[in-house]
């Protein structure tokens, strides 16, 4: 009788050596890979992508030239993880508004909305602060904030530019800071609001001049520095703020766990 050859598994954990230390890694077989790929989040920790015919014998020598991303990688997973928890805010915290940290104050206001600036200050409706309303509140005031502040710096700068897009949506993206479509829409995430308003106007620099160079080539890189001479500082802020800005300050699904932003 003929022995039956069993296919390999689709999916399968394996294990490691990175950098001295044994790690787990997930090897997944797909039929629509066409070249091999390494992911790494903090939910699945380390996957290896390879198409279905591709030799398993070479993948500890691709993982060993990927090594020292790899470890870093792994080691940003770590200090995540090792973050305190979110907590619930209460009247007293501080949350981040234009790169300053504004006290939330419990107070009655006589504005129709719910929460209000008073210098230093939010001043929010005693009544959002039981029954988890708080957290979503803030929410749609910052993505409110967001979106009249990077509309009204899109319009201004746009004219200086001399582009014209087509609308910009405000998101609340996990893994970038904005983007460009080819369609010439700009799209933006709503946690800027959270950064100096000098780094904001870099990062809608960066997306209108998308709409001249669809690349980030040196001619683009000039663009950006004729329009934002001090364009290197707001994106090593940016680099330095890469982590999600709201994983450690709001308790929602929406931003959590910590992600890495970047611009496209």
């Amino acid at each position: 009788m003929a022995k039956t050859r069993h296919k390999p598994a689709l999916v399968e954990k394996r294990t490691a050596t990175i950098k001295h230390q044994t790690i787990t890694y997930t090897l997944r077989r797909s039929f629509r890979a066409r070249r091999t790929r390494i992911e790494i989040s903090q939910r699945t920790g380390l996957t290896v992508v390879v198409p279905r015919s591709y030799s398993v014998s070479r993948i500890p020598g691709l993982l060993k030239s990927k090594e020292e991303w790899i470890s870093k990688q792994l080691a940003k997973i770590a200090d995540a993880k090792s973050l305190p928890p979110p907590k619930h805010l209460e009247a007293g915290d501080c949350v981040n508004y234009l790169g300053h940290d504004l006290v939330l104050i419990k107070q009655e206001n006589h504005h129709a909305d719910d929460v209000v600036i008073r210098g230093n200050e939010l001043v929010i409706n005693p009544d959002l602060f039981s029954n988890g309303l708080l957290e979503p509140t803030l929410e749609r005031w910052y993505r409110a904030e967001a979106a009249k502040l990077i509309n009204d710096i899109a319009r201004r700068l746009s004219s200086q530019i001399h582009v014209k897009y087509r609308r910009i949506v405000i998101r609340g993206q996990k893994t970038r800071w904005g983007s460009c479509s080819r369609r010439e829409n700009l799209n933006f995430n709503w946690k800027l609001i959270m950064a100096p308003q000098p780094v904001v106007e870099y990062v809608v620099i960066h997306e209108l001049l998308h709409l001249k160079e669809m690349n980030h080539s040196r001619k683009f890189w000039e663009l950006v520095a004729s329009y934002c001479p001090d364009w290197r500082e707001h994106k090593k802020w940016l680099k330095q703020h890469e982590a999600d800005p709201t994983s450690t300050i709001f308790n929602s699904p929406s931003s959590s766990p910590p992600r890495q932003l970047r611009l496209i």
